[in-house]
């Protein structure tokens, strides 16, 4: 609720063991005992997939894969943190198939 004089947010203010709406201009509101302030937020789920679909087009590099022991392996470079982390290192089997992180 807004004060109907100088148009400011009423607060909640404990007068004689009651709460009532009070403004910082000085006008109250003691018909209304309390006020619920409630504020919704509505969060957009979204899915984060780290395997690229089509990796015919990836570089290749030196890398020894921790499933199958081949040394070769596709890589990507994704930002799954904040803008100021690095970006994540994502490396695919050229044989298995397998998906991993570098940790340099």
């Amino acid at each position: 609720m807004f004060c109907p004089k100088c148009g400011s947010l009423l607060r909640p203010k404990a007068d004689k063991k009651k709460k009532i709406l009070a403004c910082s201009c000085g006008y109250t509101n003691k018909e209304v005992e309390s006020a619920k302030i409630q504020e919704k937020v509505e969060r957009e789920e979204r899915a984060v997939s780290v395997v690229e679909e089509n990796d015919d087009m990836l570089p290749e590099m030196d890398a020894e894969c921790p499933e199958c022991g081949n040394g070769r392996a596709k890589y990507w470079l994704k930002q799954m943190r904040a803008g100021d982390e690095p970006e994540t290192k994502f490396l695919k089997c050229t044989k298995c198939k397998h998906v991993w992180r570098d940790y340099d």
